[in-house]
């Protein structure tokens, strides 16, 4: 009996070192709890994960060694067409569930509002959703977010921190993107204060101030990102007629350009691709919504979440236009 409880011993233990040694993070949930959409590994996962992925696998017995920066950094090509679509097209869910979220909040004008009444005592002098974006956009600093070209602040960059994170390695052909410093942020934000808030938001106030900048963060952001990933579009539009723009570009022929930009096919195409996803997301669904169908009409445009209608010409007034004021 010893002699057989001396071998339960000898086997579990034996059991559980393999345990230990064949655990890595390989074997782990793709997506942890509660860890949101960046904690999940996806087909277009960042660089970042890519190299803390290989770093952890290089640490490991018998794993394969990591391609070098060189290599990681040719895999994610910011230029290639079929990136560049996919993309754009999955900001538009973003953009369209931000003003969702938004929608839910009356306009609550005083958030926007320098010395608002609420604020009093706070030792917040600016407006709140400026202060409360000003105080995000630090810690996204610390994570070298504004160092690429189609992530830009509203706030000075010479009031952000460096980043805590080292850079990325940038593929040659791309490295003088990052010197393009176009950045249109107050027109955006006067923008979406000015018409987009007054197109989803009913009028007056629901004491939800902090849920309403929360909101406006994040919408003015996801907008922002849009508009200047216009930085990679133009690249890739000159790359595909270098000789027509390099013309226009020495001529000083900014409608030239434009007109060599604009591409009325593909922005009506985006438009209704738009309002179609702001009825799908838009409407409360049961087992019998119909989201494949004739327009809606406009007398039950009001039940939706935002109008799908308005959607459109969100794209069509303001995000398509800024775009190609930075391409």
């Amino acid at each position: 009996a010893s002699r057989a409880l001396v071998l339960l011993v000898v086997l579990l233990a034996v059991v559980s070192a393999g345990c230990e040694a064949g655990v890595s993070e390989a074997t782990l949930p793709s997506c942890r709890e509660g860890g949101g959409r960046e904690a999940c590994s996806t087909e277009e996962e960042s660089q970042e994960g890519r190299v803390d992925a290989a770093h952890h696998s290089q640490s490991q017995p018998g794993a394969q060694a990591p391609p070098d920066d060189s290599e990681m950094a040719q895999e994610w090509d910011y230029l290639d067409l079929g990136h560049i679509r996919a993309t754009l097209i999955r900001q538009e869910d973003t953009i369209l569930f931000n003003l969702i979220e938004r929608a839910q909040f009356k306009r609550n004008l005083p958030v926007y509002q320098p010395g608002a009444a609420f604020l009093q005592g706070t030792g917040i002098g600016e407006c709140y959703t400026k202060h409360l974006l000003g105080e995000t956009e630090a810690i996204h600093a610390k994570a070298r977010r504004y160092t690429s070209p189609d992530e830009k602040p509203f706030t000075p960059k010479d009031k952000l921190p460096a980043p805590v994170l080292p850079g990325l390695e940038i593929p040659e052909n791309m490295k003088y993107l990052q010197s393009i410093d176009v950045n249109i942020n107050h027109k955006i934000y006067d923008m979406y204060v000015g018409t987009i808030v007054p197109w989803i938001c009913k009028e007056g106030d629901d004491g939800q101030f902090g849920s309403a900048a929360v909101c406006d963060i994040l919408t003015l952001q996801a907008i922002s990102k849009r508009i200047h990933y216009g930085t990679f579009v133009a690249e890739s539009k000159f790359r595909s007629q270098p000789e027509e723009y390099t013309k226009l570009i020495k001529a000083g022929d900014k409608d030239g350009i434009m007109k060599l930009l604009t591409n009325a096919k593909v922005e009506e195409l985006v438009i209704k691709r738009v309002q179609k996803k702001a009825t799908a997301y838009g409407q409360e669904i049961t087992d019998d919504s119909a989201l494949i169908g004739p327009a809606v009409p406009e007398e039950e445009l009001s039940n939706y979440k935002v109008n799908p209608t308005l959607m459109g010409k969100l794209y069509h007034d303001i995000i398509i236009p800024l775009t190609k004021d930075v391409e």
